[in-house]
């Protein structure tokens, strides 16, 4: 009742996230969501085409970029209240953007270069062309106008980028997206202005954790879409269809890997380890995120060609996708919650030393190889009371964020701050 009463903030703190917002996604970060799964679904068809390590290098620039559109909106409906009109129109507006990016996906090292670019640089831009003006006389406009700097400088980089041809546009987005990744994990410093704080760049490990959830869940989803367009498209054989079930299969133990051991207490890691643990979480998931539109291209090619003549980029790519998600599991495990995961680690190390013997067979059973790796590992986790173990582990994290957070209602920020 007490935060029913309270009056309605003036000026600037209107748009900031109370501890008492919900910590569920919105309706509109939801939908909003949607959108990516036709970026990733661009991204697979776009490598399957040429699976060469050039085309793998350019299209996981693409993917980075994508990626950091994601991740940077995300981090506004965190920082700022995602139900004000100002940010729900940020939000659409990025929307938009987002799926001018992925149209340019198949072609954004030809003729659409620049309009890749030009839209990234434009969203970026344009997010804090809103944001300052109405953060006008707040201290936390600070932070907007030193983020602001930092993507003014890397977007330079991404427009010349755009304007060049062949190798050197590679070589200018690649050092545009190292740019953006790098200086958010140091605090985006600038010469005379000094970093973001660690105050102002808290986020809520709840609610961003469930934001981590719904897009991993939207990147299975194109795995899923993918592989049944194919076995539609290529006909409904017996092989074709067990190659789709243990396409579905490998999908489902990706989800519970991802969702029982790890993320079940993601948020309360993140609050843990503020400011850089949402940040390593983001870095992590941009690894898994890439394992699973990898995935979607081993798919394709498990349908099309399930008993196909073993080439070793079709390997490649089957194997590809299952170690980048264990290896982005991994670093998630020592990065985010501090302490190895030693049964991802062996499970991703059975995968490589064996892949030089799996070059030699089909796609299908180079698939189901993987699926078998998968389930050993899943039934480890459930025979040696992992899932247990961080079940408790979780409960124990919940009760004490719990804690916090009454302490923080009892002892609320000082004015001018960002609200914890």
């Amino acid at each position: 009742m007490a935060e029913e009463q309270r009056p309605a903030r003036p000026g600037p703190e209107r748009l900031l996230r109370r501890r008492a917002h919900s910590r569920q996604a919105s309706f509109l970060e939801l939908f909003f969501d949607l959108a990516f799964i036709v970026s990733f679904a661009l991204l697979s068809a776009r490598l399957v085409e040429h699976l060469t390590w050039r085309n793998a290098g350019q299209t996981a620039i693409l993917l980075a970029a994508i990626w950091w559109i994601w991740v940077a909106t995300a981090w506004s409906t965190d920082w700022y209240d995602p139900n004000q009109p100002l940010i729900r129109g940020l939000v659409l507006g990025v929307m938009v953007g987002g799926l001018l990016m992925s149209a340019a996906i198949p072609h954004a090292y030809g003729s659409f270069g620049l309009v890749f670019a030009g839209t990234y640089a434009l969203i970026h831009l344009g997010r804090a062309a809103l944001l300052l003006p109405a953060l006008r006389g707040h201290p936390i406009q600070r932070r907007s106008i030193v983020v602001a700097i930092w993507f003014g400088l890397s977007a330079i980089l991404w427009i010349i980028g755009g304007f060049l041809t062949g190798p050197m546009r590679l070589v200018f987005w690649l050092a545009a997206i190292l740019t953006d990744y790098l200086v958010a994990s140091q605090g985006w410093p600038v010469p005379w202005l000094g970093r973001v704080s660690p105050a102002q760049l808290r986020v809520v490990g709840e609610h961003l954790s469930e934001r981590y959830r719904q897009i991993f869940i939207v990147a299975l989803g194109e795995v899923i879409l993918v592989s049944g367009l194919t076995y539609t498209r290529e006909g409904l054989g017996i092989v074709r269809m067990l190659a789709f079930v243990v396409i579905f299969l490998n999908t489902v133990l990706m989800l519970w890997m991802y969702f029982v051991p790890v993320s079940g207490w993601l948020g309360g890691a993140i609050e843990r380890n503020q400011p850089r643990g949402g940040v390593y979480a983001a870095y992590c998931h941009a690894i898994m995120i890439a394992g699973v539109v990898l995935t979607a291209v081993g798919a394709e090619i498990m349908i099309i060609h399930p008993l196909g003549a073993a080439r070793t980029s079709w390997t490649l790519a089957i194997v590809g996708g299952a170690a980048l998600f264990l290896l982005g599991r991994i670093l998630m495990g020592m990065l985010v919650y501090a302490h190895p995961v030693w049964r991802s680690a062996g499970a991703l190390v059975l995968i490589l030393a064996g892949t030089p013997g799996l070059v030699r067979l089909p796609p299908l059973a180079v698939g189901a190889v993987v699926h078998a790796v998968l389930l050993g590992l899943v039934l480890v986790y459930l025979y040696a009371g992992g899932s247990h173990v961080d079940r408790r582990e979780a409960e124990r994290q919940r009760d004490e964020l719990e804690r916090e957070e009454e302490r923080a209602e009892l002892d609320p920020p000082a004015p001018g701050s960002l609200p914890a």
